[in-house]
């Protein structure tokens, strides 16, 4: 079994977030309701998929001795029409959109930036991301039994 993250509602929107040792804030922002604490969901998970994407660029580099000094990535996420999609395969109703710009640093080739871009999307939350996902819901009772 994987890590295990425990989520608790602290206001109305507010959440704490307990993952291992590390403790943060997830919220709304004030224009929905939240108390602004901390980044949204969305924000959150487009943060999982930059640092792994991040990582696993920097893993790959360190392996196959490619210069690469520094990794920035920015992302967005909005939702669109899949009619508007060009590369979906579903093309009715609304789809996830997830805009992702990698800035690399160092002494790189083209090689080198072309095996780093396609490495960038093997990270484990992109394929998380773009595959099938399975999540089993149970409810338990106050005790947490």
């Amino acid at each position: 079994m994987g890590s295990t993250v425990r989520v608790e509602a602290t206001g109305r929107f507010t959440q704490r977030i307990t993952a291992g040792r590390h403790t943060f804030v997830a919220d709304e922002p004030l224009d929905v309701g939240g108390a602004d604490e901390g980044p949204t969901p969305y924000d959150l998970l487009l943060a999982s998929l930059g640092a792994c994407t991040s990582m696993t660029m920097r893993m790959y580099a360190e392996r196959k001795g490619i210069p690469l000094t520094g990794v920035t990535v920015e992302l967005s996420h909005t939702r669109i029409y899949a009619k508007d999609c060009a590369e979906c395969e579903t093309q009715n109703g609304m789809i996830d959109h997830v805009e992702r710009e990698i800035r690399m640093e160092g002494p790189l080739d083209e090689e080198q930036r072309g095996r780093l871009l396609m490495i960038a999307d093997r990270c484990p939350v992109h394929r998380t991301l773009s595959s099938e996902v399975v999540i089993h819901t149970t409810a338990t009772g106050p005790s947490g039994r």
